[in-house]
């Protein structure tokens, strides 16, 4: 039979969370440069994922008739050195790049929040064991990681989904930790341990709830870099392996044009990777502002 004190202190902590959160997706909904974001992500999403469905050219074969020419009516973007279709290179590009970062930072946030809120709530000798871990292997650049295994291990989408997330919930297990000490020293989680709660109820009812708020702007920001980084191998020809493409690899092609006056081959790419770092950003700094507390 379930502790009606429980119960009741329950559903008041219940009531106390949905007004809070209401105010904060007002404050979320208020920020212009939230609604930027936004719309910049809906604009890359609908691009990337629904423009292949209605533009129907394959990404990877050649036009040999049409070799580097500037966009037309029958090329909107123009082609590459091969003579392939830049804007059906661009949409389906997106997409993968877009698939990567959001994986990447879901799987990263998944395994950062739960190892952060067991080693916070482990013992001492336990969390200064799991804290090391993680301070070893920040230690070593993360690029240096990134190169090591993606040079190892034969790239595939989902293969770079674990790459990156790899090193990126390095720094959400801190942050998750920091949250948890914070927060389980407080007079409702006191009060829970003395009705008798376990720590796993604990850990999903009291505490969860309380730094959700910090997972979500980190995991925007994680998208980001999970974007930028999945360009930037490719940009160094470590990537996705080609034909299959994404925005960093069009780019690392493109300039090889650059003195050839292909602009349409440099600045589609580029403006892409640009409007997915500055909307996700946006939006990172959104839920940040209505999360703040002192806001």
């Amino acid at each position: 039979m379930q502790n009606p004190v429980v119960t009741e202190v329950e559903t008041g902590l219940q009531e106390v969370v949905y007004s809070y959160q209401g105010r904060v997706w007002r404050r979320f909904w208020r920020s212009p440069l939230t609604i930027a974001g936004i719309a910049g992500l809906a604009f890359l999403v609908l691009l990337s994922f629904v423009g292949p469905l209605l533009y129907r050219v394959n990404p990877i074969t050649p036009h040999l008739t049409a070799i580097l020419q500037p966009p037309s009516g029958q090329f909107p973007l123009g082609t590459d050195g091969l003579g392939r279709d830049e804007l059906s290179r661009l949409m389906n590009g997106g997409r993968s790049s877009l698939e990567v970062g959001f994986a990447a930072a879901v799987v990263s946030m998944a395994f950062g929040t739960l190892y952060g809120m067991v080693s916070a709530m482990s013992s001492r000798w336990v969390d200064t064991i799991l804290m090391r871990i993680v301070d070893i292997i920040l230690s070593i650049p993360s690029l240096f990681i990134l190169l090591f295994l993606d040079a190892v291990f034969q790239p595939s989408v989902g293969l770079m989904v674990l790459i990156l997330a790899s090193t990126a919930w390095l720094g959400v297990a801190r942050l998750v930790r920091a949250e948890v000490l914070s927060i389980k020293t407080r007079t409702y989680v006191e009060a829970a341990e003395a009705l008798g709660a376990t720590t796993w109820r604990i850990m999903i009812k009291y505490l969860f709830p309380n730094f959700l708020g910090t997972v979500l702007v980190a995991a925007t920001f994680a998208v980001a870099d999970a974007i930028l980084t999945i360009a930037t191998l490719s940009f160094l020809g470590l990537g996705l392996p080609p034909p299959a493409p994404n925005w960093g690899g069009d780019l690392s092609t493109a300039m090889s044009y650059m003195y050839q006056n292909s602009w349409w081959l440099i600045y589609p790419p580029g403006l892409a990777i640009l409007l997915a770092e500055l909307s996700i950003n946006f939006v990172g700094d959104g839920l940040r502002q209505a999360f703040d507390t002192r806001m």
